[in-house]
């Protein structure tokens, strides 16, 4: 396929170029002006629009909460163990569910999708495109993070079984990591011999990617001094992590900055419906990215429909972040954060071909989302 004549937008430099794009078995061959098209090539002509990557969502729960199918069909937390590292995101995931369609209709081809904030420890997080009618051949990665909740939320949904308070929310995250590592050290002292190692312990083993550095912990974190806390236990056990929301980062953002940490900011476009959201602000995406953080700005569909991540952007702009960053926010930055940046998040060569062709700028919301392409594959236009 060729897609000619478009102003391109590569979230890789500032400025769009105009230039052609050349896809070949689903990855992007050439970006360059005047390619010629090849004998039986499909020609997509995008004079008058502009070529945007696919965007991506770094935090969702995209499928996992059913469109249209009421509380009891919500399958994104488990409410009967607040420490569940062995649950995962993909054996909750529903491709036929609507939300998904209404997703890459607004250009989100890639999403980072997993268990919501009830528990300590919810499970894992996989990336998954928005096209396919089973998840295995939906999974761009799996697992790409585990989920780790602060504040209101485990503290409400196990407040009479034994978590009423902070301090026993960051006691249980550290019980299970303390345990994680004693169970891998005896595991790996034990090497070959069946007879020393450990009896198997599935919440166990999820955890050892985690203290690995394979995966980092995906920490559900509001409030400034619960944003502390999170990063204050990823340094006491030398593990990577993401923060995600981080709605009062503003209030801390040289904190945030020298974590080093990715930061997923949102869902901002929502009533502030509990007390850790009060200082819930647009201003937050652009304040993190002046301060040198690597920001995502994320839906967390479906509290915003998915469908809507561009438009989330187009407010951050609006309340002073930079076009360009905001840009980064919802294509190369999401992807950074969910270990997929060398297939999706920028238009470059090598790359997957997901691309959204849009008649003007997708953060400003009369524009409107002409084509999209996931794979190479045309699937929306």
């Amino acid at each position: 396929m060729l897609i000619q004549n478009g102003a391109v937008y590569t979230a890789a430099t500032p400025d769009p170029i105009r230039a052609d794009i050349s896809i070949e078995n689903g990855r992007i061959k050439a970006i360059a002006p005047g390619l010629s098209p090849i004998p039986g090539e499909k020609v997509v002509d995008a004079s008058g629009l502009r070529v945007y990557p696919g965007f991506v969502d770094a935090h969702s729960h995209l499928a996992l909460d059913g469109y249209g199918m009421g509380r009891d069909s919500i399958d994104y937390n488990e409410m009967g163990d607040i420490i569940s590292p062995q649950l995962r995101g993909i054996d909750s995931f529903n491709p036929q569910d609507r939300s998904i369609e209404m997703a890459r209709r607004g250009g989100v081809t890639t999403v980072g999708v997993g268990p919501g904030s009830a528990n300590v420890l919810g499970g894992t997080f996989f990336a998954v495109k928005t096209y396919g009618s089973c998840v295995d051949d939906m999974i761009l990665r799996d697992p790409v993070a585990m989920k780790c909740a602060f504040g209101e939320n485990p503290k409400r949904c196990y407040r009479d079984k034994g978590n009423s308070a902070r301090m026993s929310t960051a006691a249980k995250l550290r019980d299970a990591l303390f345990s994680a590592q004693d169970y891998l050290a005896r595991k790996e002292a034990a090497g070959d011999d069946a007879q020393k190692r450990p009896k198997f312990d599935l919440k166990m083993e999820a955890l050892i990617p985690v203290l690995k550095g394979e995966i980092p912990l995906k920490a559900h974190a509001h409030r400034a001094d619960d944003i502390c806390t999170a990063i204050r236990i990823a340094r006491e056990f030398g593990v990577n992590m993401t923060l995600e929301h981080c709605t009062e980062g503003h209030l801390i953002p040289e904190v945030v900055a020298r974590s080093g940490f990715p930061v997923a900011v949102g869902p901002t476009l929502t009533h502030a419906s509990k007390l850790e959201l009060s200082n819930k602000s647009f201003d937050t995406p652009g304040i993190l990215a002046r301060a040198g953080c690597q920001v995502s700005i994320i839906t967390d569909s479906s509290v915003i429909p998915q469908q809507y991540l561009s438009l989330c952007a187009g407010l951050a702009v609006k309340a002073g972040m930079d076009p360009f960053s905001a840009l980064q926010a919802i294509t190369i930055n999401p992807a950074r954060h969910l270990g997929v940046a060398d297939r999706v998040g920028s238009l470059e060569v090598g790359k997957d071909a997901d691309l959204v062709l849009a008649d003007g700028d997708p953060m400003v919301s009369d524009t409107t989302v002409k084509a999209v392409f996931i794979d190479g594959q045309q699937v929306v236009g």
